[in-house]
C-alpha cells in the first residue's frame, strides 16, 4: 500500500455568503430591504467580507431581489467587504455597473439543456454576451470584476452527462471574452471528491490564478467533502449560504446549498482562517431562521454547537 502524500492546505480561506441571492431566490417568503440589510449588517459584523447581495433581474421574474440595488448601495458602506451580484445579460449587467458592485457574476450552464431552461440562452450565445458585457464595463470606466461561474459542471437533471472537455471549454472560452474570474459550480449536486479533484486540476491548469471559486450544493450531502476534496489543490475561495438555503430549480429534491456556518467550521476546525467569528455567525443564522419560519433550513452546526477543542484547532 503506498502512502498519499499529506496536501499543502492553504493558511487561509475566504467564505461568500449566497444567501441574500442564491438563497433567497429559492424560497417563497420575501424577506424586506430592512431585514436583509440587518443580514447584511450583521453577517459583516461576523467577519464576513465577500457577500453576493442580489440579482439585477426582473422584478417580475424574482421579486424576492427586486430590491437589489438598495441592498446593494448598504452594502457599499461596510468597510472592506466586496459585494457581488449576478446578472443573466446585458441589460442586468448594466444596473449592476451604474450601481457600483464590486463583482459581477454572468452564470453559465455547461448543459445545453440547463442553460436553455435557465437563461434562454445556449452557452455560447452566453459566452458571447460576457463579450459583450466587458465591453461595456471597459466602455463605463468602472472597476468590477467580471466572474464567469459554470455550472452544470458535473452533470444535470435535464441533460444528465455534461462531459467535463465541454465545461473546460467554455471556462477558456469566458477568458477569451474577458472574463476577469471564472468559477465551476456544482449546481444539481451530482459531484463527488475524486470528480471535484479531476475537474479543478485541469481547471487550474487553465486558469491560474484567474480560477475564482467553487461552489457546491448538498443535493446528496457531499458539498463539505467536495470543498475538502478542492482544497487539496490549494483552491481557497468557497461559495455557500447561511442555513443551506437555495438550490436549483431543475433539481429536485434538493437539499440546497453547502451552509455557511458548516464550512466555515470543517475550515477553521482544520486550522485554516476565515477571519469569521462562529459564534456571531450561528447567532445570525437563528435571526435568519426566524425570518424564514416554514422554510426548509439545513445544516448541522446549529444543532449540536461549537466542540470544546475548536479554540485549540484556531490557535494551532
Amino acid at each position: 500500500m503506498s502512502i498519499v502524500p499529506r496536501p499543502e492546505f492553504p493558511e487561509h480561506a475566504v467564505v461568500r455568503e449566497v444567501g441574500l441571492r442564491d438563497g433567497l431566490q429559492s424560497i417563497a417568503t420575501i424577506v424586506s430591504t430592512a431585514r436583509k440589510i440587518d443580514w447584511l449588517r450583521d453577517a459583516h459584523a461576523a467577519g464576513l467580507r465577500e457577500i453576493e447581495v442580489g440579482s439585477f433581474v426582473p422584478a417580475r421574474l424574482l421579486p424576492q431581489l427586486a430590491d437589489t440595488a438598495a441592498v446593494l448601495a448598504f452594502a457599499k458602506t461596510l468597510p472592506g467587504l466586496r459585494a457581488s451580484v449576478l446578472v443573466p445579460n446585458l441589460r442586468g449587467a448594466h444596473g449592476a455597473l451604474e450601481a457600483g458592485a464590486d463583482l459581477l457574476i454572468l452564470p453559465l450552464s455547461a448543459s445545453h439543456a440547463h442553460s436553455l431552461a435557465n437563461l434562454r440562452k445556449t452557452p455560447d450565445e452566453v459566452v458571447a454576451e460576457m463579450g459583450r458585457i466587458r465591453a461595456a464595463r471597459d466602455a463605463s470606466g468602472a472597476k468590477t470584476i467580471l466572474e464567469g461561474g459554470v455550472g452544470t459542471a458535473f452533470g444535470c437533471t435535464l441533460q444528465g452527462e455534461v462531459k467535463p472537455a465541454e465545461v473546460l471549454r467554455l471556462m477558456q472560452a469566458l477568458l477569451d471574452a474577458g472574463a476577469d474570474r471564472v468559477s465551476l459550480a456544482d449546481t444539481v449536486g451530482y459531484a463527488n471528491p475524486r470528480a471535484v479533484r479531476g475537474l479543478f486540476e485541469q481547471a487550474l491548469r487553465i486558469a491560474g490564478d484567474r480560477f475564482w471559486c467553487g461552489h457546491f450544493h448538498d443535493t446528496r450531502g457531499l458539498a463539505l467533502a467536495n470543498a475538502y476534496a478542492a482544497l487539496e489543490l490549494g483552491v481557497a475561495r468557497f461559495d455557500a449560504s447561511l442555513a443551506g438555503i437555495g438550490g436549483c430549480p431543475h433539481a429536485p429534491g434538493a437539499s440546497g446549498n453547502a451552509a455557511t456556518e458548516d464550512l466555515v467550521f470543517m475550515l477553521q476546525s482544520m486550522g485554516i482562517a476565515t477571519g469569521i467569528d462562529l459564534p456571531e455567525l450561528l447567532a445570525l443564522r437563528a435571526r435568519v431562521a426566524d425570518w424564514l419560519a416554514g422554510e426548509p433550513l439545513h445544516g448541522t452546526l446549529w444543532r449540536a454547537g461549537l466542540p470544546k477543542t475548536l479554540a485549540a484547532a484556531v490557535a494551532a
